[in-house]
């Protein structure tokens, strides 16, 4: 216990030296210009500003609607997907040329024709998200199925079972884990993205709101926008190394 304690004391100290040497440039001895870096205070009181005016909830929950869209719709597709391509070779064979040649491509290359195909809004920073999620959550599940111990599945085949009870109470529960860290690392990829398509392609979100501020000369506004996805990244993270661990207890 103590040195978990310890641990988070330690992680805490460099957060703080970064914001006490962030202060002494920008409002201690004024040596950065605060247009190009605004101060600490100027954050807050934009925060506070932010906050008063209800569009940084508005606008947070906005991003967040889209990043939990995007990735429960990759999810829904990358699962299902990655279990059946994993446990029937010749599927994976007739996949895996056009998996190969899509995972590379940046989820932002689909900017244009997400535009071209659903507009402005909502819509199109969901299906970048998904674009963005779909693959690592695939090839995580993918792993899993193929990881999957030989002599429970073969066991299960001995006394019987089809390939639908090997896979639902065998395979699934073994891949498990897998389709966590792959959500873990989707949702680090989905905020990166829906920040991407809300500069380019949508009208409310903390990207619009970053973008906004940045048209307007705003430098603590675009701050507060950055801080917020940090954090929102930060509790994510949090949350799903929390179910990790409770799978591997």
């Amino acid at each position: 216990m103590y040195e978990n304690y310890k641990s988070k004391l330690i992680s805490l100290i460099l957060p703080i030296v970064i914001i006490i040497f962030w202060y002494l440039i920008t409002e201690g001895f004024h040596i950065v210009n605060p247009y190009i870096l605004p101060g600490p205070i100027e954050v807050c009181n934009s925060a506070w500003d932010l906050i008063l005016s209800g569009k940084l909830l508005k606008n947070t929950i906005d991003s967040l609607f889209k990043v939990f869209g995007g990735l429960i719709l990759a999810s829904v597709v990358a699962i299902p997907l990655g279990v059946l391509l994993g446990w029937y070779k010749t599927l994976e064979d007739l996949c895996s040329f056009v998996i190969s040649i899509l995972r590379p491509i940046p989820p932002i290359a689909w900017i244009p024709f997400s535009i071209l195909w659903f507009g402005i809004g909502t819509i199109p920073a969901i299906f970048i998200i998904f674009m963005g999620c779909v693959f690592p959550i695939l090839v995580y599940t993918l792993d899993g199925v193929k990881r999957t111990d030989k002599v429970l599945i073969e066991s299960a085949q001995t006394l019987g079972a089809s390939d639908r009870k090997v896979i639902s109470r065998v395979v699934l529960p073994s891949v498990f884990p897998y389709v966590v860290s792959g959500l873990k690392v989707g949702v680090g990829i989905a905020l990166m993205c829906t920040i991407s398509a809300e500069m380019i392609g949508s009208s409310s979100g903390l990207g619009y709101m970053i973008l906004q501020a940045t048209s307007r000369f705003d430098p603590g506004t675009t701050v507060v926008g950055m801080i917020v996805i940090g954090l929102i990244g930060l509790i994510l993270d949090y949350v799903f190394g929390l179910a990790q661990k409770r799978i591997f207890w």
